[in-house]
């Protein structure tokens, strides 16, 4: 990212992590475009074809859970998850500034246990295959622990900020 007078230049590591967060959101729109031609199939199968599309199910609930946690990930990278800021950002500093960290080591911890039993849940669940879609279930748990690993590092990032002395939520 090039800088004008009033951008400062990005890190590295910023770029790479905001690339990654990008990647997030384009692969889940493409899926989230894609659940909605499999939905047209479905409609179009049922009523006009009169064959309903068995697959159509399965493979929905795996792209629902796959937007899911790549729209969390990002949203953790650009802190847009479910947080209250305005009310910490209203309180004095003396109250502020802990809570700045709090929040952000609350969310490195449930990324961590995210990581964790998402990729715990995918290996116990990759033998067994998925009906009508002849794939592993685990699929359905690895973007738990995608999710969970890119927020360790987006968590880690804000930390860093706060480190510096910087306010995460000036990215």
């Amino acid at each position: 990212m090039t800088s004008d007078t009033n951008t400062p230049t990005r890190d590295p590591v910023f770029r790479v992590l905001d690339l990654t967060a990008r990647a997030c959101m384009t692969i889940a729109g493409i899926q989230l475009v894609t659940l909605i031609a499999i939905f047209g199939w479905l409609v179009f199968g049922r009523y006009v074809l009169n064959d309903t599309p068995t697959w159509v199910e399965q493979a929905a609930l795996m792209l629902v859970v796959w937007i899911t946690f790549l729209g969390a990930a990002a949203g953790v990278w650009n802190r847009a998850h479910l947080s209250i800021d305005f009310v910490r950002e209203m309180m004095p500093p003396v109250f502020r500034i802990p809570l700045r960290w709090l929040a952000v080591l609350g969310v490195l911890i449930f990324a961590a246990y995210l990581a964790w039993y998402g990729w715990d849940l995918a290996e116990k669940t990759w033998r067994r295959r998925i009906p009508m879609l002849a794939i592993a279930e685990g699929w359905r748990a690895v973007p738990m622990a995608v999710c969970g690993v890119l927020s360790v590092f987006y968590s880690l990032y804000h930390l860093a900020m706060l480190v510096r002395g910087q306010d995460p939520a000036e990215l």
